[in-house]
């Protein structure tokens, strides 16, 4: 190789070589795209969130069925379905720490239907709730908090019902927090969407649940 060869030789490595340090350089420099974080809903109820009474609750109680739209809405979003059957607001505030150990994004309280039925003072159920709310922003600042509402039957007395009833809006107000008016709305006291205890959802209840309940999480997702 004669040296003009050998000087044309060189200068394509070095031009070779300028260009792998380059687009090195660039791929180093250039932002990474960063994955879709999946960020968590919970659902801490009593036995109308645990699906009590169904056959599958992991796949027909109204947050498997959220579950399920949140999937086929392709929305990183992963739902926890932290239901207790027979749990009262007093149970809930005693428990909500171990959900806490886990980062939380949307919070929906749907909590205070055994009270009612128990005839706990409504004063107490309240402030149940919202020491529950109150621990849950302390750990997770930035939660975006759901109120559901419950009602009680005309049985349980004029005063009572309406006290109790007056619970969920306040609490809602107080805090900040997107209210749902009524969980059992268009489900309670209907033979066809309830079991046979005319209490607890079946399948078909759940589904009603599920879309009034979509249609308050949805703006948050």
């Amino acid at each position: 190789m004669n040296a003009r060869n050998a000087s044309k030789t060189l200068n394509r490595v070095r031009c070779g070589l300028l260009l792998l340090w380059a687009s090195a350089g660039f791929a180093t420099l250039a932002p990474a795209l960063p994955a879709a974080e999946t960020r968590s809903v919970v659902f801490f109820g009593d036995s109308l969130t645990a699906g009590f009474g169904l056959e599958n609750p992991s796949a027909e109680s109204y947050p498997a069925l959220i579950e399920q739209k949140i999937s086929a809405a392709q929305l990183s979003w992963r739902v926890v379905n932290a239901g207790l059957s027979g749990e009262t607001t007093a149970g809930g505030l005693r428990r909500v720490d171990w959900i806490l150990r886990q980062p939380i994004d949307i919070f929906v309280l749907a909590l205070g239907a055994n009270d009612g039925l128990r005839g706990v003072n409504p004063a107490d159920s309240r402030n149940n709730l919202q020491k529950i709310i109150d621990r849950v922003r302390a750990k997770n600042p930035r939660v975006k908090m759901i109120v559901a509402g419950l009602e009680m039957p005309p049985s349980m007395g004029t005063d009572f019902t309406q006290a109790f009833s007056a619970i969920f809006p306040a609490v809602a107000q107080k805090n900040a927090a997107t209210l749902l008016p009524s969980l059992l709305e268009g489900v309670g006291g209907s033979a066809a969407l309830n079991q046979a205890d005319r209490i607890h959802p079946n399948p078909a209840g759940h589904r009603v649940i599920a879309e009034s309940v979509w249609r308050v999480l949805r703006p948050l997702l």
